[in-house]
């Protein structure tokens, strides 16, 4: 591992769990997928987030075992160089920074939505949620969000913990109050539907479709996406070959958990019924929480909920800079991006171009994305699933093939480095086909498109086309990397 100069032995594993937490932002991404999944699978729900849970869960062993031979603030980058060689790697890098700054420019939006949203709610003034609908005040608004993220992010580590300890614990007091008022109004006899608990909820190997399956798994993408912040933060965690793991693995159980409590708790309250509260309400499957907050909390506390799942985008929002940053750290650092990208901060001890730089990309991409689409969000949740399959489903590979000389030394190698990362990958390798099938039809995301392809297939795969160019014109420029002289690879040591 080469010192980059970032702070070391700042990071814990509960500190590591609640970075990733922050950036899978639970609260948001309930309340944007519950009525979706339900539309789907109705009372099945548990049992698709299960589903849904089983890729990630067996990819995030890929990340345990490579960090723990080789903890890197590039991950999959680092990962997949040594494993594939220095195209393949350079490629796995690109397609984790351009996630990352599709999913920043889609939180900030999210953050700006219920901005004016909670404000409206305060204000008894309704006309005020309209403003996000502004193009022009929605593009600026989210811009102003993304210049304090970067800021924040460019404070420091130990800046970024402390925000995200106020905001993931606000977050996830609100959520577990939700979900025991629910509880407590299906027991009071007081709750729309009242239904009662029953297990079959959770077998996902009964009463699914295979396209209710696939369903689950593609939601999962969305919904379980950023737990692998942590293993970008090994070179700044207290034990960097074992906490960046423990805190991964920590954080999707975490989420799993919180997923299934919610998903119970709305269930038994409002049932899966198309009219009124019920969850498969089309009125309501955009946002689940507005429709449930008051009538579960109360008028004087529904607000708490906006304000909850605000805080969950904005403490996402901050987070998601970190894998950006670092892995662009990582690729400058080794010469696969310009040297510039491994500057970092002697005060803070951040990559301070980086960040800044993933700011102002960042906003651009929002901006020229909202300009081409009327829907912008949808089309950028839809490009996110692409990015993401395409970079965890190469580390989960890249994990069995380097370990390919002692996949069978042990039980835990057959299990942990060849079996968990090989299903893994394959799920997402299949997912990732599919997606790219679908992208090319406009009407499977906004309906937005260019030359009659859909703009969700630009977004996605057509990004990755522009990061091979730019790959290109780079070896051109600088060809160390891909000589292999600045980060060696298929060396059984995993060492430069």
């Amino acid at each position: 591992m080469v010192s980059k100069g970032l702070a070391a032995g700042k990071v814990g594993t509960l500190s590591g769990a609640i970075l990733g937490i922050s950036c899978v932002a639970p609260g948001y991404t309930l309340t944007a997928s519950i009525g979706l999944i339900v539309a789907a699978v109705g009372l099945k729900m548990p049992a698709i987030f299960i589903a849904g849970f089983i890729p990630m869960f067996l990819t995030a062993y890929a990340y345990r075992e490579l960090n723990s031979r080789a903890p890197d603030c590039g991950a999959s980058f680092t990962w997949s160089t040594k494993a594939f060689g220095p195209y393949v790697g350079w490629m796995c890098g690109w397609g984790m920074v351009v996630a990352s700054i599709i999913v920043l420019s889609n939180l900030a939006a999210i953050a700006v939505e219920f901005f004016y949203l909670f404000i409206a709610r305060i204000a008894n003034q309704p006309s005020i949620a309209e403003l996000s609908d502004n193009k022009a005040i929605n593009i600026v608004t989210t811009l102003v969000f993304l210049a304090i993220a970067t800021a924040i992010a460019s404070r420091g580590i130990t800046t970024s913990e402390r925000v995200q300890y106020v905001l993931v614990g606000f977050q996830m007091v609100v959520l577990l109050a939700f979900a025991v008022m629910a509880f407590v109004r299906v027991g009071g006899g007081d709750a729309p539907a009242g239904l009662s608990f029953d297990l079959d909820w959770f077998n996902p190997f009964s009463g699914l479709a295979l396209s209710a399956f696939v369903v689950g798994v593609t939601g999962s993408i969305f919904a379980f996406w950023g737990w692998d912040t942590c293993l970008t933060l090994g070179e700044e965690s207290k034990d960097p070959t074992k906490v960046p793991g423990r805190a991964g693995l920590l954080c999707v159980l975490s989420i799993l958990a919180t997923y299934l409590l919610i998903a119970v708790a709305v269930m038994m309250f409002a049932g899966v019924g198309e009219t009124d509260l019920g969850l498969g309400n089309p009125d309501n499957a955009e946002n689940v929480f507005a429709a449930l907050a008051d009538p579960v909390l109360g008028t004087w506390a529904g607000p708490l909920l906006f304000l909850a799942i605000l805080a969950s985008s904005v403490a996402s929002l901050q987070t998601t800079f970190l894998p950006a940053a670092r892995a662009m750290l990582a690729m400058g650092a080794y010469r696969a991006f310009p040297s510039r990208f491994a500057e970092v901060s002697p005060r803070y001890l951040v990559p301070s171009f980086a960040t800044i730089t993933a700011g102002v990309v960042t906003g651009v991409f929002y901006t020229v994305v909202s300009l081409l689409s009327e829907s912008a969000l949808l089309d950028t949740i839809a490009a996110l699933g692409i990015m993401i399959c395409w970079y965890y489903g190469i580390t989960a590979f890249a994990c069995v093939w380097y370990f390919r000389r002692e996949l069978f030394a042990s039980v835990h190698n057959v299990v942990f480095k060849f079996l968990f990362p090989l299903l893994g990958g394959l799920v997402l390798a299949a997912v990732f086909v599919i997606s790219i099938g679908e992208s090319m039809n406009p009407e499977n995301a906004s309906g937005a498109a260019i030359g009659g392809i859909g703009l969700v297939f630009f977004i996605g795969f057509g990004v990755l086309l522009f990061g091979a160019v730019l790959m290109l014109i780079w070896r051109s420029r600088s060809p160390e990397f891909f000589r292999g002289e600045t980060l060696r690879y298929d060396t059984p040591s995993l060492v430069e």
